[in-house]
C-alpha cells in the first residue's frame, strides 16, 4: 500500500478509489461509511461548513482547525468523501471545483487528531 503526505505532513494511507464511486444526495444520507456528496458551501465557521446540494443541507466536519485549516468560502462547490453519523458528515477528503484535493483523515480508524492537540504534538515530537 502506498502512503501520501496529508496537509499536516503526516503520512496517511490513501482513500480507496472505490469509496468515491457515486454521489449520494444529501436528503438520502444514512449512517454509511465512505460515501460521496457534492454541493455548494452555504456558510463556513472554522473547519465546519454547511453543504447544500439542492436536495438538502448537512453540516460537514473537517476536523479541528489546529490540525489543519481548509479555508472554504461560501459559494464554493466541493465534493466530499466521508461518513454521515446522524447529525453531521465527517470529511475524509475534500475536492474543490478546481481539482485541489485536501486529505483530511484516513478512511478507517480514528482520526490523526484523536486524543487532542497535546497528544498529537507529543507523537510528532518522537
Amino acid at each position: 500500500m502506498s502512503l501520501f503526505v496529508g496537509t499536516t505532513g503526516v503520512l496517511m494511507p490513501p482513500i480507496a478509489q472505490s469509496v468515491a464511486q457515486s454521489v449520494t444526495p444529501i436528503r438520502n444520507l444514512g449512517n454509511v461509511y465512505g460515501i460521496t456528496i457534492r454541493g455548494t458551501v452555504r456558510s463556513a465557521v472554522g473547519n465546519h461548513f454547511i453543504l447544500d446540494d439542492g436536495t438538502g443541507q448537512v453540516i460537514v466536519d473537517a476536523g479541528p482547525r489546529w490540525f489543519h485549516q481548509i479555508n472554504l468560502q461560501p459559494g464554493e462547490t466541493v465534493t466530499v468523501v466521508g461518513k454521515y453519523d446522524d447529525y453531521d458528515f465527517d470529511a475524509f477528503r475534500i475536492t474543490r471545483a478546481n481539482g485541489e484535493v485536501t486529505n483530511i483523515r484516513p478512511h478507517g480508524g480514528p482520526p490523526p487528531w484523536a486524543g487532542g492537540r497535546r497528544r498529537w504534538e507529543q507523537r510528532q515530537a518522537r
